[in-house]
């Protein structure tokens, strides 16, 4: 492999205007995380105009920065508050926010830059090493295996909820249902509209995920008041200790592994990747009750996955021209106003914006983990201002957030009514998160899986018969009978004599 090109790329990177933009974006990258709602797709899609007037280098690099910046800015407001911004963040949420309120926030949001700057750096390599392979992989992926991919998911939703298994598989079919809410992308039949306008272009994610965690936890608060429910008094070391950061490793390597395998695909990779990296973490642990109490892998595993996504999900636009989400969608947008084609010849026809791309994320990871971790301190602060405070300010932070996506009124009814539907589900012991998932994975699902009936004209049979569908519908089905047979196998010998004996 001729080194040269990678070389001459961080000489492009290295240039102070290069440098620069780079760190614009992922300090706006941060900045835009921590605000619930706006997200990068939103923040990129206001500054296109900007690039006009910036070279194509530079405008790929401060608009890449964004992206991948707003990825750990996600998380400070998941530990912080209980506010996922972006769908990867809503694991975080779990024992991010758990192990704030036991004083930990420090060591949460330092194991998060650390897991982010590794599985980030570990996923530049291998766009650098193995982009052309693992791309070529991913043109295999057709609707049938996006359905498949979209199937394991739910069903993986099942083991990430700390309580009943039933209870999160009936919040997971919740989330499907609403998924299905608006106008049927196949034929333009509306669905459970009951008439509205509104609810014809179908439910944003903004307002359910503000709802169910943001509000419905302020609503639960006031009402354990009497209990003097306050946020710790002291916040414990804001550095990971050496015993945190040894529970941490294998979840940072596994959860490296797997966002960036799954950040390729396109739709949904970096919540696919945090929700199987944090339900491997949980199968593997030994003690898996601890994870929704302040694991710190349930945290590391996530974290280090989403961010590894959001890196590899460059490979597909750079060497395929093949946007992996929405917001690669107006990356690509962004090159072409610059006037260079994405794809198989970017790399040769334009190489200072192939190798400068990708090696300044080397450089923004530096800088987001030099900026993050000393920042940390500021970030759990918040957690010592009084809840008579902090619960107006997490409302208003909420309210205006949803608002911004769309600038409907609308949206802040909806996020109202989440509210008290988040509110109702932790009185009867639901889980959220398995509802706002299974949301996120449900319009993949149905779209691909109606794509793939086409493909096979209206036989479900062409799904198994396909090699990577059928392999991953074949997990599928380990995973739904891997419960029961783990529990026979636990089954000891004198339960069996005592079973007859009886």
């Amino acid at each position: 492999m001729d080194i040269s090109p990678i070389l001459d790329g961080f000489g492009v990177v290295l240039e102070p205007t290069n440098l620069l933009y780079c760190l614009i974006g992922v300090i706006i990258g941060m900045l835009i995380g921590v605000l619930p709602g706006l997200g990068p797709g939103a923040t990129i899609a206001i500054l296109l105009p900007i690039t006009y007037g910036i070279g194509p280098v530079s405008a790929i690099i401060m608009l890449a920065g964004i992206f991948y910046g707003a990825q750990y800015g996600g998380t400070i407001t998941s530990v912080l508050l209980r506010l996922p911004g972006e769908a990867s963040s809503v694991v975080t949420v779990f024992d991010g926010f758990a192990l704030a309120k036991q004083g930990r926030a420090g060591t949460a949001l330092g194991i998060a830059a650390i897991g982010s700057f590794i599985g980030g750096t570990v996923s530049i390599i291998g766009l650098t090493l193995v982009a052309p392979v693992v791309a070529g992989f991913a043109l295999d992926f057709g609707p049938p295996e996006y359905a498949a991919l979209g199937i394991l998911g739910v069903l993986l939703i099942s083991s990430i909820g700390n309580g009943n298994k039933l209870k999160a598989i009936i919040a997971a079919c919740i989330g499907l249902l609403i998924a299905t809410v608006g106008r049927d992308t196949f034929t333009g039949a509306e669905r459970f509209t009951f008439g509205s306008l509104n609810l014809a272009e179908g439910i944003d994610f903004i307002p359910i995920a503000m709802g169910l965690f943001g509000l419905s936890e302020i609503l639960y608060n006031l009402e354990e008041r009497h209990n003097q429910v306050h946020a710790p008094a002291k916040v414990g070391n804001v550095w990971p200790s050496r015993k945190d950061l040894g529970q941490a490793k294998g979840a940072i390597g596994r959860g490296s592994v797997i966002g960036f395998v799954l950040g390729v695909l396109p739709g949904g990779g970096a919540v696919l990747s945090s929700l199987a990296a944090y339900a491997l973490e949980k199968r593997r642990a030994k003690q898996p009750e601890r994870f929704g109490q302040g694991a710190v892998e349930g945290v590391a595993a996530p974290e280090t996955a989403n961010n590894a996504a959001a890196t590899s999900s460059f490979i597909p636009l750079l060497t395929l021209g093949i946007p992996a989400n929405a917001t690669m969608a107006l990356m690509f947008g962004a090159l072409l106003i610059q006037g260079i084609q994405p794809g198989p010849q970017l790399v040769t026809e334009h190489p200072d914006v192939f190798w400068g791309v990708v090696n300044s994320m080397y450089i923004g990871n530096i800088l987001l983990l030099v900026m993050s971790i000393p920042m940390v301190g500021v970030f759990v602060r918040i957690l010592r201002v009084r809840p008579a405070i902090m619960a107006p300010i997490t409302v208003l932070i909420t309210l205006l957030g949803a608002y911004t996506v769309r600038n409907q009124a609308y949206d802040i009814f909806l996020v109202i009514v989440f509210g008290v539907l988040g509110y109702l589900m932790k009185k009867f012991g639901f889980e959220p998160g398995p509802l706002v998932l299974a949301f996120v994975l449900g319009s993949m699902i149905e779209s691909s899986a109606r794509q793939g009936l086409l493909i096979f004209g209206g036989n479900p049979a062409g799904f198994f018969t396909r090699p990577i569908s059928g392999t991953v519908f074949a997990l599928v089905l380990i995973v739904a009978v891997w419960p029961l047979i783990r529990k026979a196998i636990r089954r000891k010998p004198t339960d069996r004599v005592e079973e007859k004996i009886s």
